[in-house]
């Protein structure tokens, strides 16, 4: 374990320092300036053309890139061009919305997923429950969220279309709604939380249970045909039982790693989904970063999201190796 664990540190690190050498190189390809766009678009040339020394904008871009290697390192990931603070602060402002955003929509889609591959062994005739979702699933995420808004909130008016919570100077320690509400015994506020939690969240939590059921459903399958299931109904065992206790787990491992895979899609939905539904998160973030040319800010939270991306895939093997013991790390 302390092997694999080394290796795939090693790992992440280079695949981190590739990332932001590709990232980084982008910026003398994209007609943009920074300078200009810190110093405003009435300041004169003359003026921009110094800003540019300040920020050694002028220097060869493996010169830039290996200051940038040396802030990193300090933790330093520059100044936001947009918000005109440091990136690390923006990260770490947004960042809690979008973890938050990402769990909630995770467990509902697993929760959907297990309902979808369990529910034909145990209560039968799930074939509509099962075309109901796949259909869902199978929309593009922009269209399902816009879909989701107009229904259920501009024509519905169930649950808010936009935002957090309802009041926006609402904060906490934790930067999770739902956590400081509960820290504060604040009720009223941890249901305005869930509120507008619940669009978003299920909009990215379709595909993961379409994704996520079906793998799980095959793998379920082939195992209820083996004849240690048959043995666990000749002792009496109750079919709930048989599908819990002997047929999941050892359903698991390929539904573990296409939870790992529908992970690493859910942070590419993030800037879809945060944008329609207005969710002050990284995701949010990082597409008005784009749009200001804000190269600091997108080269962070690309950083951010690499780190996360790698990270899922280190938990999924090991989760595998724990479900089967026959794979091996």
């Amino acid at each position: 374990m302390l092997a694999y664990l080394v290796r795939r540190i090693l790992g992440l690190a280079a695949a981190l320092l590739a990332m932001s050498f590709t990232v980084f190189c982008l910026q003398s390809i994209i007609p943009a300036d920074p300078a200009r766009a810190i110093a405003g678009p009435l300041t004169p040339l003359s003026n921009v053309q110094e800003l540019r020394q300040q920020l050694g904008l002028d220097d060869p871009v493996i010169v830039q890139y290996g200051r940038f290697l040396s802030r990193l390192a300090q933790g330093d990931l520059g100044i936001s061009v947009r918000t005109r603070q440091p990136v690390a602060a923006d990260i770490r402002q947004y960042l809690p919305a979008s973890l938050e955003l990402s769990l909630a929509a995770l467990c509902i889609g697993l929760l959907l997923a297990a309902i979808l591959a369990i529910s034909p062994h145990i209560v039968g005739g799930a074939g509509g429950l099962r075309l109901l979702f796949i259909a869902a699933g199978s929309v593009p995420i922009f269209m399902s969220a816009l879909l989701i808004v107009y229904v259920f909130w501009f024509r519905l008016g169930w649950l808010p279309g936009s935002g957090r919570m309802s009041d926006s100077d609402v904060g906490g320690p934790t930067g999770f709604n739902l956590i400081d509400a509960l820290i504060d015994r604040r009720g009223d506020l941890g249901l305005d939380a869930i509120r507008h939690l619940l669009l978003p969240a299920c909009c990215l939590a379709l595909p993961i249970a379409v994704s996520v059921g079906r793998s799980l459903t095959s793998a379920l399958h082939d195992v209820m045909q083996h004849a240690y299931i048959a043995t666990a109904r000749g002792k009496g065992l109750r079919e709930t039982t048989v599908v819990l206790r002997h047929g999941l787990r050892n359903a698991a491992s390929p539904a573990l790693a296409m939870i790992g895979l529908q992970i690493r899609l859910l942070f590419g939905n993030l800037l879809i989904v945060e944008l329609v539904f207005g969710w002050p998160g990284l995701g949010l973030y990082m597409v008005q970063s784009l749009a200001s040319a804000d190269l600091p800010a997108v080269l962070g939270v690309t950083m951010v999201l690499g780190t996360f991306y790698i990270l899922v895939g280190i938990v999924v093997e090991i989760l595998q190796t724990l479900a089967d013991p026959r794979i091996e790390l």
